[in-house]
């Protein structure tokens, strides 16, 4: 039988996707809100600690980070269904460490597994969706499954601070998390299909000789069977498109790690009520998940360079002005901002790297990319922490990140080019 790609067509394992990658958000929002809001008073970390602080986001980062580098590899050997449910199985573990937790040292392994956890479900549900979609779709495939994670992200910050208010935060971050990865397990068992048979016949067409209707700028000079080596180099440095993707990238996250930080121990520290930082960070992640519904499919008509970079700076803007004024009104508007910034970046930043990913080894391709940007929520997270630490300032570490913004789209703007093979299509 066939194998027909575009979203239509596949629509019934489409929609089971965007549901993993919902409770794949659900699962690391649970983190987002009340343990760094409440790291002090329940977990013992010392109050201004800020590089003890930023720990278990570094370990977060680095940990997701070579996950996702392993998922992309391993996927295309195993599947992409077997990787996603290793993903769940090694979740299990985190909420009940988080509820026993004795010291923040466990909140920082917990953390390491969820890296892990991350890593392989969210690679997973982004590189399955691209196996099954059209290329003319790319945009809006992603839109779509950024839209779930994050509104995932989102609820999750929301519901667990109303449980932390209701029944004490270990006990309602337990019961959550239990929830929602029991169900992620159950529901990647018995409906979702393995895509890689759908990623293996798009590579066909693509073989020399075959008709195209588009042509992508593919890299030159790139094996058919690619090496690890030789795909990680490609996306480093070798190509300074995919190397100005990769790097923007890696400073987009230090938004996400800022975020995840200091937004709630800035925010509780100015009087806000837990259940108001909730809906504040909530409306940044709202506005990034609800955007990309349409961020996404305008990058398919207008092409990916131009929201790329201005997402990049739009972000800075969101995150310096947090430090400019102050009121829940002024700060929610501020995160809305970035909000909107990081849904120009997310799907299109990915889309572009699709785009000139050649499908053979696209999964690796999107692997070694998302090694690169979650990287930065390591490095991001310790930048900031040091930032805060050395000036003994937390809005220092705003700074720092609005300036790497700033300076990483210029980068991007001046290095790379638009990948839309109907925009720019590959010549000859």
């Amino acid at each position: 039988m066939e194998l027909r790609h575009g979203i239509r067509d596949n629509l019934g394992q489409f929609l089971h996707q965007l549901v993993q990658v919902l409770l794949v958000g659900l699962t690391i929002g649970m983190t987002r809100t009340v343990v760094p809001a409440l790291a002090e008073s329940d977990f013992g970390v010392p109050k201004n600690s800020f590089v003890l602080l930023s720990a278990f986001v570094v370990a977060f980062g680095l940990v997701k980070g070579v996950m996702n580098f392993v998922a992309g590899r391993l996927s295309e050997r195993v599947g992409r269904k077997q990787v996603l449910l290793m993903g769940w199985l090694v979740a299990l573990p985190i909420p009940v460490m988080i509820w026993y937790a004795p010291n923040w040292n466990w909140v920082v392994a917990a953390t390491v597994l969820l890296g892990i956890n991350q890593g392989l479900t969210w690679s997973m549900t982004q590189t399955s969706k691209l196996d099954i979609t059209r290329l003319e779709e790319r945009g809006l495939t992603l839109g779509l499954n950024e839209f779930a994670g994050y509104v995932g992200v989102a609820l999750a910050g929301i519901l667990t601070a109303y449980l932390a208010t209701r029944f004490g935060a270990r006990q309602g971050l337990l019961v959550f998390g239990l929830a929602v990865i029991g169900s992620a397990l159950l529901l990647t068992q018995l409906w979702v299909k393995d895509t890689l048979p759908w990623a293996k016949a798009e590579a066909a067409k693509h073989m020399p000789g075959s008709a195209q209707v588009l042509r992508p700028r593919y890299p030159a000079n790139v094996s058919v069977n690619p090496s690890t080596r030789e795909i990680f180099t490609l996306m480093s440095w070798r190509d300074k498109r995919l190397m100005a993707l990769s790097q923007a990238g890696l400073v987009e996250k230090f938004v996400d790690a800022l975020v995840w930080v200091f937004y709630p121990v800035f925010l509780y520290q100015q009087g806000v009520s837990l259940t108001n930082v909730g809906w504040i960070i909530g409306v940044y992640g709202f506005v990034w998940g609800g955007s990309q519904l349409f961020t996404g499919r305008l990058s398919d008509r207008v092409g990916r360079h131009g929201p790329n970079v201005w997402g990049m700076w739009m972000c800075g803007a969101g995150v310096a002005a947090m430090v400019l004024d102050e009121g829940v009104a002024w700060w929610a508007v501020s995160a809305g901002v970035s909000g909107f910034g990081m849904a120009l970046l997310y799907p299109n930043l990915s889309a572009a790297v699709a785009d000139i990913s050649h499908p053979a080894w696209r999964g690796s391709a999107i692997g070694i990319y998302r090694f690169w940007r979650d990287l930065g929520y390591g490095i991001g997270a310790l930048g900031l922490g040091l930032a805060a630490h050395f000036t003994g300032q937390m809005q220092a570490a705003f700074w720092f990140v609005a300036v790497s913004m700033f300076a990483s789209g210029a980068v991007l703007w001046w290095l790379g080019e638009e990948t839309h093979p109907r925009l720019n299509p590959a010549r000859g």
